[in-house]
């Protein structure tokens, strides 16, 4: 809440109360027929009234001035979201088409295993070479077909994207 307004408030209450003094000076001078005084007081009251009344105003300026503090606040804040959602709907995205064309295979150690005992030398590659590529880890490439370093853990799940 803004000075203005608790300073608007505070003012139109007070000038409001002290309205009571000169009204009661008012009413005991019409009891006696002093009009003079009567007169006196009701200048006073309406002094009172008319600062009661500029404060009142006073207090609904500063009422809407945090009304319209509040409310670019709150858009500020709604623009920051939307701004960090966008953000993050990128990076999932970004990372959806870094993995759309991914195929991942993981062979178990039983595939592995009848794939040692069925191993049929090629014509055109040596009984060593193929050794070497059936003992080996699985292996992930990226688009450029280098080979990634993020492994996958044995056992996990086969993942193939097209």
């Amino acid at each position: 809440m803004q000075a203005k307004t608790i300073e608007g408030l505070v003012g139109a209450r007070i000038n409001t109360d002290l309205i009571n003094t000169p009204r009661r000076a008012y009413e005991e001078a019409e009891r006696k027929g002093d009009t003079a005084t009567m007169e006196r007081a009701m200048g006073y009251m309406s002094e009172h009234a008319g600062k009661a009344e500029e404060y009142r105003a006073e207090a609904e300026e500063g009422m809407k001035e945090d009304a319209k503090e509040t409310k670019e606040k709150a858009e500020l804040e709604r623009e920051e979201a939307i701004q960090k959602r966008k953000e993050e709907r990128e990076e999932f995205e970004k990372r959806i088409e870094e993995n759309k064309n991914t195929d991942m295979v993981e062979i178990s150690e039983d595939g592995k295993a009848v794939m040692r005992d069925n191993a049929v030398p090629d014509s055109s590659a040596s009984a060593e070479a193929n050794a070497d590529t059936v003992g080996t880890e699985p292996v992930v490439y990226t688009k450029t077909g280098e080979i990634s370093q993020s492994q996958r853990e044995p056992g996990t799940n086969i993942s193939v994207s097209v």
